[in-house]
């Protein structure tokens, strides 16, 4: 396989803009590849990681073979705690609608409401006039609401999905 080119400290500015470019056309393979080669330059640019985080998990359901793992390694490099616990809810919805997506309508409850809880922490650690948890938490009420999956399945609230199910991976 032939070696990555490096890009140089300076170029950093102009390839994120591409990175984020290529997450809003939904191409997350290429932005993906972009945020590595920053961090090939600049291990720890904070944006880079994000972005990284987020083409991983915008991936989830596009069969590219990105797992919770892959987005796991990436958010344990984020320091800080209000960003671990909101994107840990971010990774956890996306997965939970990964695997609905999938037609697999009751494995992805347990996930999402994984994703609800990580949001109350996030918002708990977050002042008030930052709603990003809060409407993260919304939107996945909403969605198990409109797709009739909040009723019955009530008792899921408290199940914690880490490490419950063996196979982390969506069936195909």
């Amino acid at each position: 396989m032939p070696q990555p080119k490096r890009i140089s400290l300076e170029a950093i500015p102009v390839a994120l803009e591409k990175a984020l470019r290529y997450r809003l056309l939904n191409e997350p393979l290429e932005a993906e590849s972009i945020c590595r080669d920053i961090l090939c330059v600049d291990p720890n640019h904070h944006a880079a990681l994000t972005t990284l985080f987020l083409a991983l998990t915008d991936q989830f359901d596009l069969n590219y073979g990105v797992d919770l793992e892959s987005a796991k390694v990436v958010l344990a490099m984020i320091s800080d705690a209000f960003e671990r616990e909101y994107y840990s809810g971010i990774m956890y919805e996306r997965w939970g609608k990964a695997l609905f997506a999938k037609e697999t309508p009751q494995k992805a409850i347990p996930w999402l409401h994984q994703a609800m809880r990580y949001f109350d922490r996030a918002a708990a650690l977050s002042s008030s006039d930052e709603p990003d948890a809060i409407l993260r938490w919304n939107t996945c009420a909403r969605f198990l609401e409109r797709h009739g999956l909040t009723s019955e399945y009530l008792s899921d609230v408290n199940r914690n999905v880490d490490g419950e199910y063996g196979d982390d991976v969506p069936p195909r």
